[in-house]
């Protein structure tokens, strides 16, 4: 699978803090991966399919970049199958 390519994203550098939860809004195959957030929400388009978990692995490396850390920090507590997911950062 290759990396998503985003351009201008987001910092989100204030919520890498250990066990933090992060309330995110995903669309699967849209036209191109983009990242919006503001005060109370995040929303990630990826161009991954909903299928197997391509696109929860393109979230997960999205909001990674955005936020500085690996993606392997980030665990999916819910949402494997829904488009609202929570996502918590244990470094």
């Amino acid at each position: 699978m290759a990396r998503p390519k985003v351009r201008n994203l987001p910092d989100l550098t204030h919520l890498a803090q250990p066990g933090q939860h992060i309330q995110v809004r995903v669309t699967p195959k849209a036209a191109r991966d983009r990242i919006q957030a503001d005060e109370s929400s995040v929303h990630i388009a990826v161009t991954a399919p909903a299928e197997g978990g391509k696109a929860n692995l393109a979230v997960a490396r999205i909001l990674a970049k955005a936020m500085g850390i690996a993606p392997s920090a980030l665990i999916l507590k819910q949402g494997q199958t829904a488009r609202n997911k929570l996502f918590v950062y244990e470094p």
